[in-house]
């Protein structure tokens, strides 16, 4: 989706700089490491805690924006010949999928610990992130980095000729990454049919899993996502569209998360990541909204059907899918112990028990579900450590986790009203892409140039959802007042 992208001068980038400072001392965002926190950080990167099994033959490969050196996962696909000796006389694949063993470097209980406990997750802003961890571990001793030997949790599914996964093993291993991808490049490859067969199967397998998860219900959003982009010492903004790739990948991630959740719920300790299913009436809600902006659903396709058929380049559709992440608000983490089922248990848009457990150098909660898994597999008790934090994981990770959509929010609104400020009083072709329910007059609108999704305000008149409107700037304030809208 090309845009032209509206730039800020170098002195706006400078009061931008300051704003965001500003932003992060206000929402009490972590500064630098303790000094005995990198200490010990530097200790552990030159003397991690090593496994003894080696796989450093396998010929991994990593898929991360460009600019990304806090690689969490790596992979290697294969097919699987017939009569493999797992009970299946047909084809299949095997995957291999290796996540940074973040548990080798920090020592329970110790100062790198409690701060990885206070800081919960990674925070992302336009001018760098607050990680999660010291940046000579999650940049550096930890990452899965290309020609580096790592210890790893190394995750192995075996799947039958349809994706569906037939045994999973994981275990500790060193590994050693061969290839560092980003996605548009792993696109290209796939596409023009360079690739070699272990990224080819990337396709494959995507395609056979995004066809189960439509089989059980499960749905991914395929949203025009609005980026932060730095250029030339300044910011500027732009939609993203996934690729097709993103999702393919995304499978490969799901289905590690699925089957942790299988290990745990198996082994009766264990910590989900669970959403509930949408409200009374929010899927009759979606319906109206549909019909606003004539987007046919027969009454006999089901919700997840109808968001496969959409194309988000399309303004009304870009819409409506901008409607459906409301069906996913209310994530949280559910933890359980001795056997006892969890309540509640399911994802609704995996469809499925699911775990978080791909992420480890940038969330928290992963760490802890790999090492329950590692231990469930070996048929051993979890490590003390693991328990003993448990119950204090789901609220640690809910407030981590307002933090980060918090911070993300408020970089967006700083970042679009700096762009703009220059322009109150213009008028700028939009989308409206959603109204309030019980305020019909107040909504949102969905710019294409420059790349600014903004609230907007109609006098009197009902706001036209899904209609392209000409809207006039109010304004717009870096640090002052967000970017505000009414039609023109």
């Amino acid at each position: 989706m090309p845009r032209r992208p509206m730039h800020m001068t170098g002195t706006d980038g400078a009061a931008l700089r300051a704003a965001l400072r500003e932003l992060r001392t206000e929402l009490g965002v972590p500064g630098e490491f303790p000094a005995a926190v990198l200490a010990e950080a530097e200790r552990a990167a030159h003397a991690p805690r090593l496994p003894e099994v080696d796989a450093t033959d396998l010929p991994l490969f990593t898929i991360d924006p460009p600019t990304s050196r806090d690689l969490d996962q790596a992979m290697h696909l294969a097919k699987r010949p017939t009569g493999s000796g797992n009970g299946n006389s047909g084809a299949g694949y095997r995957v291999h999928y290796a996540i940074a063993d973040v548990a080798a470097f920090v020592t329970p209980g110790g100062a790198l610990d409690a701060e990885a406990q206070r800081r919960v997750t990674t925070l992302y802003f336009p001018d760098g992130k607050v990680p999660l961890h010291p940046a000579v571990l999650s940049e550096g001793a930890a990452s899965l980095l290309p020609g580096q030997t790592r210890p790893a949790l190394l995750w192995r599914f075996d799947l039958d000729s349809a994706g569906r996964v037939e045994t999973t093993d994981v275990r500790r291993a060193l590994v050693r990454s061969r290839a560092r991808l980003d996605y548009a490049g792993v696109q290209r490859a796939i596409d023009s049919g360079t690739a070699e067969e272990p990224l080819a199967l990337l396709r494959e397998i995507g395609r056979l899993r995004e066809t189960l998860e439509q089989e059980r219900g499960g749905i991914s959003l395929n949203v025009p996502e609005q980026e932060i982009v730095a250029r030339d010492g300044s910011y500027t903004l732009a939609y993203r569209a996934p690729l097709p790739a993103d999702g393919w990948n995304a499978q490969i991630s799901l289905m590690a998360g699925m089957a942790a959740a299988e290990l745990m719920l198996a082994a009766g300790t264990g910590i989900l990541r669970t959403l509930p299913s949408a409200p009374d009436g929010a899927v009759g809600r979606l319906r109206r909204t549909a019909a606003a902006l004539r987007i046919d659903w027969p009454h006999h396709v089901p919700y997840a059907e109808l968001v496969r058929s959409l194309d988000p380049h399309l303004p009304a559709h870009a819409a409506f899918l901008q409607e459906c992440t409301a069906l996913l608000r209310g994530a949280g983490y559910t933890v359980f112990t001795g056997g006892r089922a969890p309540d509640p248990l399911l994802h609704a848009a995996v469809a499925a028990p699911y775990a978080h457990c791909t992420a480890p150098l940038r969330r928290l909660v992963d760490r802890y579900a790999g090492e329950l898994c590692v231990a469930a597999v070996a048929g051993v008790e979890p490590p003390a450590w693991t328990l003993e934090a448990l119950d204090a994981l789901p609220q640690r990770m809910a407030e981590g986790s307002r933090l980060a959509n918090t911070a993300e929010r408020e970089c967006v609104d700083l970042v679009e009203a700096a762009l703009l400020k220059d322009h109150v009083g213009e008028t700028f072709e939009a989308t409206v892409i959603d109204v309030k329910d019980h305020e019909p007059q107040v909504g949102t609108v969905h710019l294409e140039e420059p790349a600014v999704v903004g609230r907007v305000e109609s006098p009197s008149a009902r706001l036209p959802l899904g209609d392209r409107i000409r809207v006039r700037l109010t304004q717009a304030d870096p640090g002052r007042a967000k970017v505000l809208f009414a039609p023109a």
